[in-house]
């Protein structure tokens, strides 16, 4: 026999009524105090807060060193970015940075930053960064750390020039290769492929008086890529323009999306070459007048993608795992975007701890 069952349908109360209507006046000034600061630029953020140090300088790169008094892990990890952005994303705010949390996990970190091109960098070509830099650093690196190997991840584009780095120099003293977020299949960029040089684009008609391709044709090329992201952004915004903390770490995103930097034209007739052949995929890759083969790096390796990456989709990164020829490879697919990998929730449940967890089982550490 079935019961009967009373539904009770609670009222809100005067008291509860009262507090929502207080709650979003109170919101409200509040939004408007943050959207004045915003429209004033009177409460843009500060980036990059870690203490580092400059241990190395080559043209307008650097080398940087994160300060950090209780090292646990060795060999120590130098990190490669790319050459399309600025790297303060790996370390955006203190309690949302990729490099706090590999100090906090003993690292020994060092960052291979890029610095700012200009008429002096326009006729770089990848076998610049590939067998000067990447080289130097590498040893600038082993010396200070007095370590014989080092790891070494790669973020984006840095991706690349870490894979043709340990591609060409089969002696490179690495413990192992970790990538992010890399294009490999660059047929698959979709619009952004124009930016690199495919669908027929003369990367000639694009490079700026000083040879480079100018920030603003990347920054153009990423907003086709997600043309409502920024419709999206501003609602987003709005519903939180109240959150102080929010706002700030709103900023601080929406400031490294839109503050790239100029493209070495050497580096951009290459890409066009390399998006044309897929040289990557089709294993035609040719460095400093050698053929190289991804193939032939057998050093520990781990590649972590996103399946909601819109600047490097998933079918442009996943034939990767396949193309290197190491026996300890794996590969993680993360539900997160490019930079969602590097900061927020996903960075902090699950792409870092993976990073630290492969590094450290390939590492020595101390208690």
């Amino acid at each position: 026999m079935e019961s009967d069952r009373a539904v009770v349908t609670m009222e809100p109360t005067s008291a509860s009524i009262v507090d929502r209507v207080r709650r979003e006046v109170e919101r409200t000034a509040l939004r408007a105090r943050n959207g004045i600061r915003m429209a004033a630029g009177l409460s843009r953020p500060e980036v990059g807060q870690t203490l580092k140090d400059v241990v190395w300088r080559h043209g307008r790169s650097e080398l940087w060193r994160y300060r950090n008094d209780n090292v646990r892990v060795s060999p120590p990890l130098l990190i490669v970015f790319s050459l399309f952005s600025r790297s303060y994303i790996l370390d955006l705010q203190p309690g949302n940075s990729f490099v706090e949390r590999l100090l906090a996990a003993g690292f020994d970190v060092y960052l291979l930053d890029w610095g700012v091109p200009d008429e002096r960098d326009a006729a770089n070509r990848l076998e610049d960064y590939v067998d000067d830099y990447l080289p130097a650093a590498v040893e600038r690196v082993r010396h200070i750390a007095g370590t014989e190997q080092i790891n070494m991840l790669g973020y984006c584009f840095g991706s690349v020039l870490s894979l043709l780095y340990a591609a060409h120099h089969l002696d490179a003293p690495l413990r192992s290769l970790t990538v992010m977020t890399t294009p490999v299949d660059l047929q698959q960029l979709g619009p952004l492929t124009s930016v690199v040089g495919g669908g027929g684009l003369d990367v000639g008609n694009v490079l700026d008086a000083d040879g480079n391709v100018p920030p603003q044709v990347i920054y153009q090329g990423f907003q086709v890529l997600k043309p409502t992201a920024q419709v999206t952004q501003y609602v987003d915004l709005w519903e939180r323009l109240w959150s102080d903390d929010y706002v700030a770490a709103h900023q601080a995103m929406i400031g490294w999306a839109t503050d790239h930097i100029p493209l070495p034209g050497g580096v951009a007739r290459q890409l066009a070459e390399m998006t044309r052949d897929n040289a990557i995929v089709n294993d035609t890759l040719v460095v400093g007048g050698d053929r190289v083969h991804l193939a032939d790096i057998t050093v520990p390796f781990l590649t972590v993608l996103g399946n909601r990456d819109h600047i490097v989709p998933e079918a442009s990164a996943a034939p990767l795992i396949d193309l290197i020829g190491s026996p300890d490879k794996h590969e993680v697919r993360l539900d997160g975007g490019h930079v969602g990998l590097l900061v927020g929730r996903t960075a902090a449940k699950t792409t870092i701890p993976t990073i630290i967890d492969f590094l450290i089982q390939r590492s020595e550490t101390q208690e």
